[in-house]
């Protein structure tokens, strides 16, 4: 699990409730920010717009992605670098159909795949356009991920402000009522509170972490393909290494470094 997203997550809630309990009648005052029809034209107004904007597989799949922000993603680029670098010896000291029987302890489909299409005497040129037209496909997935929160996101204020006007337009219609003024006023605020909580607390920081995850596993796709393609030319090992080391933070090529001269 990623603590980051939880702990966020949490403490955002958290901090929510403590502003709410710390003003005169403490947990009492919990009641008075629980609305259902606010949570009714706020959340349920959102989530039609979602439907509407996806396909039922395609919402339901948005849903799911959830689970996605609050786990770790397994991308390791010095061990991916590792790889590569195991691969290119093994290429140069048994030639590149050695690397069908490496390929077998690949985990990674994606690398698996540029292997066997290196075996298969893939022409570069082919090699290259094959595997960005997968990392093309891969981005263009996520990108429907990361747009379902991000919908959600500019849908939650949006329907808190239409709660605000049908709260506002309700109590002007019934001025002469006092009884009704509170009911009213209490849908206008509340419905802009779980709106703005959607957005800021939820949507955006679940599409925020989608996209850093994105752009980790696309520049990790970016260093396999290099990678791959600096093995097929016959590069080598070192070269590689040193080439592959560039998509690195300085501090992380300096690890790389100190675990290769451990080996």
């Amino acid at each position: 699990m990623d603590l980051a997203s939880i702990i966020g997550l949490v403490a955002g809630f958290a901090m929510v409730i403590f502003g709410i309990v710390t003003g005169d009648g403490g947990f009492s005052l919990l009641g008075n920010f629980i609305d259902l029809p606010s949570v009714i034209i706020t959340i349920g107004g959102s989530v039609t717009c979602l439907i509407g904007s996806n396909s039922i597989s395609g919402f339901i799949n948005g849903l799911k992605s959830f689970k996605l922000a609050l786990k770790v993603p397994k991308m390791d680029q010095a061990e991916t670098i590792k790889k590569i670098i195991d691969l290119s010896n093994t290429a140069r000291k048994e030639g590149l159909l050695a690397l069908e029987e490496a390929a077998g302890d690949l985990e990674d489909p994606f690398m698996k795949k540029g292997v066997l299409l290196i075996v298969d005497g893939t022409d570069p040129d082919l090699l290259r356009a094959i595997l960005e037209t997968e990392l093309m496909c891969i981005e263009e997935r996520h990108k429907k991920v990361i747009g379902f929160w991000g919908t959600m996101a500019a849908m939650g204020p949006a329907w808190g402000m239409i709660g605000t006007l049908i709260g506002l337009v309700n109590m002007l219609k019934n001025l002469d009522d006092f009884n009704s003024i509170g009911p009213n006023m209490a849908v206008a605020l509340l419905t802009t509170l779980y709106g703005s909580l959607l957005a800021n607390w939820l949507a955006t920081p679940v599409s925020n972490k989608l996209i850093m995850n994105n752009a980790q596993e696309i520049m990790m796709k970016e260093v396999m393909i290099e990678g791959l393609l600096s093995i097929q030319a016959g590069e080598n090992p070192r070269v590689i290494e040193e080439k592959l080391k560039s998509f690195m933070a300085p501090a992380q090529r300096e690890s790389l470094s100190a675990e290769g001269g451990e080996q």
